[in-house]
């Protein structure tokens, strides 16, 4: 069985990373279709806590987990969105369906140190998670906890950085992976500072989502990553983030104020105007979604 080619494998990662992504355990590679969603709703109890995340994605959105991201690319996931998983076939090209723990178990030259020596193609690892060295301290990740998908990081072990960055236990070379051909020299990709929350951030800024431990439970629960949450939201209050969600439209807003989302009252008029809305055009909206 031939070896997929150390920068056909890297590119086909940053593929990925380049694309609309959502982490939904279990996945690979799928595009987010009314079927697929229905699917991967109910697979797992934790897509079931996430269910409202991934049931809001758009059908050109494609679903992966840590592991997931890797096999479904040595799979032939071609980020065709017409496919059933992107172009993946299932446990091909002679790659098994391992977890990440025994995914490093395959992988050769393995090694705990050494990081200043690792080469672009390589699996990291931790425990119950994994990703790939690209190359230029970078690695690729598919995490909830990093922009909810997949996304570029930085690679922790090998000096102090900023912006995303993870430190790894383990890393090798996968045998399903050739590593004989020279490495293609790009320029790395801004890893970013800020998670996919910002939004999540300011409603608990506004008190959306209540307060200590009901705030964590809560967030939880809705598939969020609290610490990751909770840490834009102290970065908001400290002046050290400053960039604004986007704006919904006034017939979303509109939905949410029938939900009981923004109040009542004086209270709601306060929060819409202080998060930027026109109270009376919204308020003009709900009277006549209320009325038809």
């Amino acid at each position: 069985m031939p070896k997929m080619k150390r920068n056909d494998f890297i590119n086909m990662l940053k593929k990925a990373a380049d694309s609309k992504t959502l982490y939904v355990l279990g996945c690979i590679g799928a595009p987010m279709t009314p079927s697929n969603k229905s699917r991967y709703t109910q697979n797992y109890s934790y897509n079931r806590k996430r269910a409202h995340m991934i049931n809001s994605a758009t059908d050109d959105t494609f679903g992966f987990d840590c592991v997931c991201l890797v096999k479904s690319i040595l799979w032939g996931w071609v980020g065709d969105k017409n496919k059933v998983y992107g172009g993946a076939t299932y446990a091909s090209n002679g790659v098994p369906d391992y977890d990440a723990n025994m995914m490093i178990r395959q992988c050769y030259d393995l090694s705990a140190t050494g990081w200043d020596k690792i080469e672009p193609g390589e699996f990291v690892w931790k425990q119950d998670h994994c990703g790939v060295y690209i190359g230029n301290g970078q690695v690729i990740e598919c995490t909830p906890t990093f922009g909810n998908g997949v996304c570029y990081t930085n690679l922790g072990n090998i000096g102090k950085t900023t912006g995303w960055y993870r430190n790894w236990t383990k890393h090798g070379k996968l045998p399903y992976v050739d590593y004989s051909d020279k490495v293609q020299e790009t320029p790395p990709q801004a890893s970013e500072d800020k998670p996919a929350d910002i939004e999540i951030a300011y409603e608990v800024i506004r008190g959306e989502w209540g307060s200590g431990a009901d705030r964590k439970k809560r967030l939880t629960e809705a598939g969020y990553n609290y610490d990751c949450v909770q840490d834009l939201v102290n970065k908001i209050l400290n002046g050290e983030y400053t960039e604004k969600p986007n704006k919904k439209t006034n017939e979303e807003i509109a939905k949410e104020v029938i939900r009981g989302k923004w109040g009542s009252g004086a209270d709601r008029k306060k929060r819409l105007t202080e998060a930027g809305y026109d109270y009376n055009a919204i308020q003009s909206i709900v009277n006549k979604m209320l009325s038809s």
